[in-house]
């Protein structure tokens, strides 16, 4: 099985050294951090062999974690066992970079004892072995959490800088929406989502704390907690519900910027934070009800019989007549063996794209509580399948943009505080927009 294990920092000196054969020698360590680690070229596999010797290694930041045997073992299962193993080590010590390592080679050689017996993995599970090893590890900070340790004890604020001025202090607000659906040939929603984001553009002068409100009511689920993933330098909850009466909304999740004060968000049900100088987005939501689906579209396509195919679409807009709707563009699927199309359409303008497959019907705007609706004659060539479509079922997709929101989000104050300048809210120049688009937005023919 296997015959050592190895790990390596990222100038190739070994951290950990475990022999359990004879036939694996100080020479292995040496030959995979010429051939591997050293190398000239990208090495792209990760499995090397040399010398009728197979190295199996996978990467860790700048750690390389390598298995070595010279029999012919199960791949699969090394790998498996490299992959349980840095999990392992991260459940001790957390973040593996080669500090942590030389902290805790005691630890991670008793580790190691315990799970491999003479190479044959034994024991992987961490619950199991916190139960036998339950010695605790050093857990080295990481430059992310030195920098949130620097910040909460001076007060320092790491994404804006003392010292902006602006003539003229200005704030953008934009609620951005992508907007997904798919309903039935009958007009039944069988899934649908809405995936929005809020992004600001921040004119400031001095070092301001925005106060941001939206519709009436907010409950949090008290057991979610904030995340700390170092990717996005975010702050995350999970909620139940917004609002439960007219006015509110229900998000099933949202993720906030880092400079939003999450324990006021808490206790006050408000947005606080002071904004990063520019565009910024200070948050991102998700939400599967009650959502306003801007448009209904109609499909009816009927067979004249084996060689010509009827197909009428209606387009129905579900908003306000005040309300226009631009960059609509509705794509009607073909059968392959579409052979011509005769098209009529009162509104916008429609052609047949022969590449897609597929009618291309645009239009540059339409008002709330209108219908529109085109016509086609397919002519088809003879086949002697009868499901032109194949087992696929054919959707129609639509494109648009609408200025509200479908979540049904709602801005209901925005409010600046800055008393070292002595300009307050009213001094300030606030714009809101809001913006729809369609994401996947299909209904599929029959």
């Amino acid at each position: 099985m296997i015959g050592g294990v190895f790990i390596y920092n990222h100038k190739g000196e070994a951290l950990i050294s475990r022999v359990f054969r004879d036939n694996v020698g100080r020479s292995a360590l040496d030959a995979f951090r010429v051939s591997v680690i050293h190398a000239r070229q990208q090495v792209r596999s990760p499995v090397t062999n040399i010398a009728r010797t197979s190295f199996f290694h996978v990467r860790r930041g700048s750690l390389w974690i390598a298995a070595v045997t010279k029999q012919n073992v199960n791949a699969a299962l090394v790998f498996e066992f490299l992959s349980k193993f840095a999990g392992i080590l991260e459940a001790y010590f957390g973040v593996l970079v080669e500090e942590s390592i030389k902290n805790n080679f005691v630890l991670i050689y008793e580790l190691i004892d315990e799970i491999l017996d003479f190479g044959y993995p034994q024991r992987t599970e961490t619950s199991a072995l916190k139960a036998v090893i339950t010695q605790q590890g050093i857990k080295s900070q990481t430059q992310e959490e030195q920098k949130q340790i620097t910040s909460q004890v001076t007060g320092q604020i790491g994404w804006r800088r003392e010292g902006i001025k602006y003539r003229k202090n200005e704030l953008f607000l934009d609620v951005l929406e992508g907007v997904n659906l798919l309903m039935s040939a009958q007009g039944q929603v069988l899934s649908a989502h809405v995936s929005g984001r809020i992004v600001m553009k921040s004119y400031l002068s001095g070092m301001p704390e925005c106060k941001f409100g939206m519709n009436d009511k907010l409950m949090v689920d008290k057991g979610a907690k904030p995340s700390t993933q170092e990717a996005a330098a975010m702050e995350s909850f999970h909620s139940k519900k917004i609002g439960g009466k007219p006015g509110g909304i229900a998000i099933d999740a949202c993720t906030f910027h880092q400079c939003v004060k999450l324990s006021k968000f808490e206790t006050e049900r408000s947005i606080s934070f002071i904004p990063p100088d520019g565009e910024f987005e200070l948050m991102k939501y998700r939400t599967t009800s009650d959502i306003s689906l801007p448009f209904r579209v109609i499909p009816l396509v009927r067979e004249v019989g084996r060689t010509k195919q009827e197909v009428k679409v209606v387009i129905k807009s579900n908003f306000k007549p005040t309300i226009f709707a631009q960059k609509i563009e509705i794509r009607i699927p073909t059968p392959p063996n579409t052979a011509g199309v005769q098209l009529l359409c009162l509104k916008g303008r429609a052609k047949f794209k022969a590449s897609d497959n597929a009618i291309v019907w645009r239009m540059k705007r339409m008002s709330g509580m209108k219908e529109s609706q085109i016509s086609a004659e397919v002519d088809l060539l003879p086949s002697a399948s009868e499901k032109t479509h194949g087992g696929a079922k054919p959707t129609i997709s639509m494109n648009f943009e609408v200025p509200f929101a479908c979540s049904g989000l709602k801005v209901r104050y925005l409010k600046v505080f800055e008393p070292k300048l002595n300009y307050s809210d009213h001094d300030t120049v606030k714009w809101v927009r809001y913006i729809s688009k369609s994401g996947l937005y299909e209904t599929r023919c029959a």
